[in-house]
């Protein structure tokens, strides 16, 4: 494929919704990709990622990755299955993590479509996973650790600089610097965390660019945390009275850690009675290990605090649940007792044999404590559906469904346009992604009215040239 003659950006996920992130970018010397993540949420969505790569696998260079979560890394195996055969750029913390996340997420695939072939559920004969275990374990070798704050080349005549962005370990958002007769540079914030999440240090600010993407998950509203905290506490509370099970779909990576270290403290300061948890994802406990491993060697990632004051993710009676017959077992489990377990949006995972298990009873509880995309089980649950399908059938929502969602790491309005304040100089252009309609629109009418900046939400597809727009 011929080189254009200026950089030139793609825009091939995250556009117009909140997942499926990858940003292509072109330039007279090179082509690669920002991200390279799984479309999750309504179907329409989920069937791009069966579908051919827009661009040759084996024309691209690199990718750089600002993150871990699948939404950031999950297509990954399947472009290195492909043909892909460059490098992928990330931080230690993010190699780590994915060392964990795709593997995990390549067998679980396959797990779900060997159940749905078992019990004949799937339309498709036979049901395939979208890659498999080897193929992550393929595309891992392609990994290259870089450091924060110091310029790497990536691709010819292409430099990048991961900053620390504060959503999960390793997250950062990334300065590409582009060579040429008018060199240009494009920042990507990726996921930004929160300035008061309770594990990581704060994002560190934006730098100066040509152009800039920003994320707008929660780009339409402010996040009320202590309010989220005490609807989480009142449910658990609840519940226990009744003598039920509260099931907490969690993510894996980070979600899982910041749900145990509030439950930790709630259960200290007496405001939740002490129960049995169970973390039933063996992902989420490998990630907490490598959580564990940063706090204790003091990574700069890692608020202060946490250092030295004991294990910050242990309730108490924390059970942790690795094997397929110890989490079968906990559905014998009759309560007061909490589970938490992947995925977060409730869209596969054993969490789905949890829900199934206990959603038909009023007893018991389900918290959801993150952001739930359009159409999927958690979002159908938000919307308190009488039914919601799982495992080949249709189960009766008659327990108590929580929202939870002020647990978010995800920067609110708010916090979105803080940032953004703080850069250096103004951004030539502000491309507003990774957020639905509703939020993206949102926030960039607000980075137009609040901080004077040009911000557009750009199309599914649409290309644009990397320049100034003044």
């Amino acid at each position: 494929m011929p080189h254009p003659s200026v950089p030139l950006l793609q825009f091939l996920g995250a556009a117009g919704t909140v997942t499926g992130s990858r940003f292509l970018v072109e330039t007279p010397r090179a082509r690669m990709l920002v991200d390279c993540g799984l479309f999750q949420g309504e179907k329409p969505l989920r069937l791009r990622n069966w579908e051919p790569f827009p661009v040759p696998p084996a024309s691209l260079d690199a990718v750089v990755l600002t993150h871990a979560h699948v939404d950031h890394s999950g297509y990954l195996p399947v472009l290195g299955r492909d043909g892909f055969r460059g490098s992928v750029l990330a931080t230690q913390r993010s190699v780590d993590l994915c060392r964990i996340v795709l593997p995990d997420s390549g067998r679980l695939q396959e797990e779900d479509a060997a159940y749905a072939n078992r019990k004949g559920f799937s339309k498709h004969r036979p049901a395939l996973s979208l890659f498999t275990e080897r193929d992550a374990e393929a595309i891992l070798a392609s990994f290259r650790a870089v450091p924060f704050d110091a310029p790497v080349e990536v691709a010819p005549g292409v430099r990048a600089t991961f900053r620390p962005a504060g959503h999960i370990l390793g997250s950062a958002s990334v300065r590409l610097d582009l060579d040429g007769d008018e060199p240009r540079a494009l920042v990507v914030s990726g996921d930004l965390g929160r300035p008061a999440h309770p594990l990581l240090a704060p994002p560190a600010p934006p730098a100066e660019s040509d152009a800039l993407l920003i994320e707008a998950t929660y780009g339409d509203r402010t996040h009320e945390e202590e309010a989220g905290l005490a609807r989480f506490a009142d449910a658990l509370v609840r519940t226990a009275e009744r003598g039920g099970v509260a099931v907490i779909p969690a993510f894996a990576v980070d979600r899982t850690e910041v749900v145990l270290f509030h439950l930790r403290r709630l259960m200290q300061e007496g405001r939740v009675p002490r129960l049995p948890v169970y973390v039933d994802s063996p992902m989420a406990l490998a990630t907490l290990s490598v959580y564990r491993e940063a706090i204790a060697q003091g990574d700069p990632e890692v608020r202060a605090e946490l250092r030295g004051g004991g294990d910050p993710f242990d309730p108490g009676d924390l059970r942790e649940t690795r094997d397929v017959a110890s989490s079968k077992a906990i559905h014998g489990e009759r309560g007061p007792a909490i589970i938490v377990s992947a995925s977060g949006m409730a869209t596969g995972g054993r969490v789905l044999h949890h829900l199934a298990a206990r959603l038909p009873d009023p007893r018991n509880c389900v918290i959801l404590a993150g952001f739930q995309a359009s159409e999927t089980r958690g979002r159908l649950l938000l919307e308190r559906r009488p039914f919601v399908k799982m495992l080949g059938r249709y189960v009766p929502v008659r327990a108590e469904v929580v929202d939870a969602s002020g647990f978010s790491v995800h920067a609110d309005q708010g916090e979105l346009l803080a940032w953004l304040a703080r850069a250096s100089a103004p951004p030539g252009m502000v491309f507003v992604v990774h957020g639905e309609p509703g939020p993206a629109q949102a926030l960039r009418a607000a980075i137009g009215s609040r901080l004077g900046f040009g911000a557009v939400v750009p199309r599914q597809g649409e290309k644009v040239f990397v320049d100034r727009s003044d």
